[in-house]
């Protein structure tokens, strides 16, 4: 189906095809990589506390490497604190460039680990997310600009899907939020990112079946693009605003999405059933993008993840033969995971 469409609208697109009809027979790896940059503004999910919630504090102090693997986060004078929220940041020219380039470096080590896909950290681009902390007259700018980032360091072997995700609310008979609201704030993401050179979309830790929908939709009206859709469920495939990864799964493929599956929630060791049944409904590519297990909370109040690579590999392994073909990590993988993911499938 993927195949046979004309990828020409947009930047390097035509390129897709036959990346998606390989992936129907081997494995795609994708990986989600958020930078450590505060510029970026893209690890905002509405979840995070308004702009006027959140404290801060004085030196910025940055962690290694692996940290802006596992969460949107990092620390300031050793508390942490949301990067997205630190506006300041956008007016540092010197911290700017540090974290830019500790963003860098880290989608460089996923693509030496093995990715053939790297999420540009558009996460939380869209507009409702943005106004949240007083950037919506800049969504052009904050989009195209971390494109532009990831692009430079694909080059020609790696693909940039252009990133999108819940606006945190929920499609309600109400009007407080509607289809139509989710419509347009996904078509103007859209737009602008199709625009700004990715080769795909891929809307992920999506909790709301409707919202997606309209995600795909409004892809659709805007480009040619394929899109990916991915949900965060729990261990036996509930959503958590109702339904289950099967029924959205179905209902996406049929509104044309060009692979569904899910991503975050828990390790791959709790989602072979839910892999498999979904992989049993739909005839297009099944994604499967897990934490490295369930976190408990050190006594520095830090998620501490319960897989290592090596383990992670191993049960990402077991989701390929139960039909996921394009894989990669969430919450708690580092380059590391995929790599030892890469190297346990070649």
């Amino acid at each position: 189906k993927v195949a046979e469409r004309k990828y020409t609208k947009y930047h390097c697109g035509q390129r897709m095809p036959e990346l998606w009809e390989r992936s129907r027979h081997t494995v795609i790896l994708v990986v989600l990589a958020v930078w450590g940059m505060c510029m970026a503004c893209m690890g905002i999910a509405s979840i995070l506390p308004p702009r006027e919630e959140i404290e801060f504090y004085g030196q910025i102090h940055v962690e290694p490497l692996e940290q802006y693997a596992e969460d949107i986060n990092f620390y300031m004078d050793g508390k942490e604190i949301y990067i997205a929220a630190y506006e300041d940041v956008l007016l540092n020219k010197e911290l700017f460039q540090e974290e830019l380039l500790a963003g860098k470096k880290l989608q460089r080590a996923y693509i030496a680990a093995g990715s053939q896909v790297i999420y540009a950290p558009t996460f939380g681009g869209n507009r409702i997310n943005l106004a949240k902390h007083g950037l919506t007259d800049r969504i052009e700018e904050i989009n195209r600009t971390l494109v532009g980032y990831s692009r430079e360091l694909a080059g020609d072997g790696v693909y940039v899907a252009g990133d999108i995700t819940t606006s945190g609310s929920f499609i309600t008979a109400d009007g407080d939020y509607t289809y139509d609201d989710a419509f347009k704030m996904y078509q103007e993401q859209v737009k602008i990112l199709a625009d700004a050179g990715i080769d795909l979309i891929a809307a992920e830790t999506m909790i709301n079946i409707e919202e997606t929908l309209a995600a795909v939709d409004a892809a659709n009206s805007v480009c040619d693009l394929p899109i990916m859709c991915t949900m965060t469920v729990e261990a036996d495939g509930s959503i958590f605003s109702g339904g289950n990864a099967i029924e959205a799964a179905v209902s996406l493929e049929a509104a044309g999405a060009d692979a569904v599956g899910i991503n975050c929630s828990v390790g791959p060791d709790q989602l072979v059933s839910v892999v498999r049944s979904i992989k049993e409904n739909v005839s297009i590519p099944v994604i499967a993008k897990p934490n490295a297990g369930m976190p408990t909370i050190d006594d520095k109040g830090n998620a501490v993840y319960s897989m290592n690579p090596e383990d992670f590999a191993s049960y990402m392994k077991i989701l390929i033969e139960n039909g996921a073909s394009v894989v990669g990590g969430c919450c708690g993988t580092t380059p590391a995971f995929i790599r030892a993911l890469h190297d346990s499938i070649r």
